[in-house]
């Protein structure tokens, strides 16, 4: 029996107010949640035109294979990072003005898999064994009005389509569950001299893996509590009340604790390396996540906030490279110290729903640039005024310093309450690296000696 997918109704508008104009063919993104039951999607957003695309779209035999699977593959990347947790692209649409042949199922294939490939390398965290792994692909033929709706399973590279069910839903996502974090960090990551061929944004990427752990392996409060995984995340809660037209939202307040005393049995080791620098991330990040209401677990919604943790840390960094690539910002020489600003995250609400998106802002960017960059990744039009910034910046993080290559990996709990932007400080300290490794070398090796002659 294949997957449902129950579909917000507003998807359905969306899909009939696409002119084709001419063209062959239209494609775009499903986004929405996984569930062990069923699928929920709650927005839909075509990709973008690429100008010399959209002319060989416009021919009379124009087909799938006219479509430019990098472009579409970048517009999911690009899409992904403005979904906050318990959000997904769970798929693509076409629309045609033709019914679909056995040449648009491989082509549809093909792109699900490499847009999933392309997310998936960006990710701080793997897929565990109770997520879903199938991913939908949906044609609409706007002639016919016929749905051929298909799912395939991406961690299966042999998978053949399945058929699933493609239902609509009005109000889906009026009543869905929110959780907000605010996660404190001071992540070091040093730069090994041993890695010199790896560039700035792979050291980077290794070095939040490491702390992903910690975020992993955290344990999560909700509201407080520490609740069972397995519990229903509504229990003791009020139960919605729709006899009046009426919704009862929840929103819960989550805290990551990760500073945990080790059981007797787990053994630390450190490692001594020589280094050319470090990179240091710290501040205070706002997270959301959202999850459906219909019998929602603990699990599900810690899930979500982990994810959305890991994946805007891991988002701001990226997008920080860049700008800083795009900009050509030279390097400082010497031991010199580079201060960057991570952009911080801004919040924008779906009519009608309780669920929100995000994007990020640098300082210098102004609110009509956001406005038009949700146009263009998410193909709806947004006002200015409903943009919440989540985070302010605070110039005395941005001023502080380091004071040792040898600093440890934590997370800092008591950090001032008031929301601090994310910074990351870049600096070049290789003679100081150097000395400070030999150090730490040589007091290991007089302990180590000290040991083993008693």
């Amino acid at each position: 029996m294949g997957r449902t997918y129950i579909v917000e109704e507003t998807v359905c508008q969306y899909f009939s107010n696409i002119n084709l104009q001419g063209k062959a063919l239209v494609s775009g993104l499903l986004v929405g949640q996984c569930s062990s039951q069923k699928d929920y999607v709650i927005l839909a957003t075509r990709t973008p035109p690429k100008e010399e695309q959209d002319e060989n779209l416009k021919h009379p035999k124009a087909n799938l294979n006219d479509l430019d699977e990098e472009w579409a593959t970048e517009h999911a990347n690009q899409v992904s990072r403005m979904l906050p947790g318990g959000l997904l692209v769970l798929g693509v649409f076409i629309i045609t003005t033709l019914e679909m042949g056995n040449d648009f199922q491989s082509t549809l294939r093909r792109l699900v898999f490499a847009m999933e490939k392309s997310m998936n390398r960006k990710r701080l965290w793997n897929f565990t064994e109770d997520d879903v792994s199938e991913r939908v692909a949906l044609h609409i033929c706007s002639s016919t009005k016929k749905i051929f709706c298909r799912t395939y399973d991406v961690c299966d590279p042999k998978s053949s389509a399945k058929p699933a069910d493609w239902k609509y839903q009005n109000g889906l996502s009026t009543s869905w569950l929110s959780l907000e974090c605010t996660v404190h960090i001071n992540i070091h990551i040093p730069l090994s001299t041993t890695s010199v061929s790896y560039t700035l944004e792979k050291n980077t990427k290794n070095g939040l893996i490491r702390w992903a752990k910690q975020i992993e392996n955290g344990v999560y409060l909700i509201n407080g509590q520490v609740k069972d995984e397995d519990c229903d995340l509504l229990e003791g809660q009020k139960k919605s009340s729709r006899g009046n037209a009426q919704v009862t939202t929840h929103s819960f307040d989550v805290k990551v604790l990760t500073q945990l005393l080790l059981n007797s049995d787990h053994r630390s080791t450190a490692t001594v390396q020589i280094c050319s620098g470090s990179v240091n991330l710290k501040g205070a990040v706002k997270c959301r996540a959202y999850i459906h209401s219909n019998k929602p677990k603990v699990k599900d919604a810690v899930q979500a906030v982990k994810r959305d943790i890991l994946n805007t840390v891991a988002d701001r960094c990226e997008i920080l490279f860049e700008d800083l690539l795009l900009n050509e910002i030279p390097e400082k020489k010497g031991s010199e110290k580079e201060f960057h600003i991570l952009p911080h995250r801004v919040f924008v609400p779906i009519p009608g729903s309780t669920v929100m998106l995000c994007d990020y802002k640098f300082g210098d960017e102004s609110a009509d640039e956001i406005r038009d960059h949700f146009k263009e990744m998410l193909d709806r039009m947004i006002q200015i005024e409903d943009l919440k910034v989540a985070e302010e910046i605070n110039t005395a993080c941005i001023s502080s310093s380091i004071n040792s290559e040898a600093s440890v990996d934590h997370i800092d709990d008591e950090q001032p309450q008031q929301p601090v932007e994310t910074t990351i400080v870049l600096k070049i300290q290789q003679n100081i690296g150097v000395i400070a490794a030999f150090a730490v070398a040589v007091f290991a090796a007089g302990i180590s000696f000290h040991y083993f002659s008693d």
